[in-house]
């Protein structure tokens, strides 16, 4: 289960189509589920009890740890972990310093 915008829930396919148009995909799995389960293409792995301060970080900071550009309040961001709940979160504690 994806969860993006207000809590809803995106099918593969979509998020697929959102990935094409620029989104940034974060999974918030530990590490070593990703090392267990696979990557999923194109997403960076920042795991759910590193969100909040990432998503505080320096953007050059960010950068250099993430390999990837820090997202802006505004830029659209989907968060994935393996049941859904995570994620779920990742977008509550996101709106909760401002990201739309």
């Amino acid at each position: 289960s994806l969860c993006a915008a207000a809590a809803r829930n995106l099918s593969y396919q979509e998020l697929k189509d959102l990935k094409k148009a620029s989104v940034l995909h974060i999974d918030v799995r530990e590490r070593w589920e990703i090392d267990r389960f696979g990557k999923i293409p194109d997403s960076i792995n920042i795991p759910l009890g590193e969100l909040m301060e990432a998503l505080q970080m320096d953007p050059t900071e960010f950068k250099e740890l993430y390999n990837q550009k820090m997202p802006s309040k505004s830029d659209p961001v989907v968060f994935s972990c393996l049941a859904g709940t995570r994620s779920k979160r990742a977008l509550g504690f996101a709106v909760s310093l401002g990201f739309s």
